[in-house]
């Protein structure tokens, strides 16, 4: 992941890079759920290892993301009135 923490430290993004991301997350995630039961119809010993393969690597990304998501502070948005 990071090599070096000091790399990750004060990181902010904005709360609409994180939704994104939040989105991204969820989707990974329930297609990984939605992949995993298909392995059940697939007969080919290959094609079920290929595809256990895409819901490991769907669950590796989605993890990724959610430690990058911890490590980062979310900026607070701009006021809408000038101070």
């Amino acid at each position: 992941m990071f090599a070096d923490s000091s790399l990750t430290d004060g990181i902010e993004i904005s709360p609409r890079f994180r939704r994104m991301v939040e989105t991204r997350i969820e989707r990974l995630e329930t297609d990984a759920v939605a992949d995993e039961a298909q392995v059940a119809l697939l007969k080919d010993g290959d094609h079920i290892k290929r595809h256990m393969r895409l819901v490991a690597i769907q669950r590796a990304e989605a993890l990724r993301m959610r430690l990058f998501l911890d490590r980062a502070k979310t900026r607070l948005p701009r006021p809408l009135v000038a101070i």
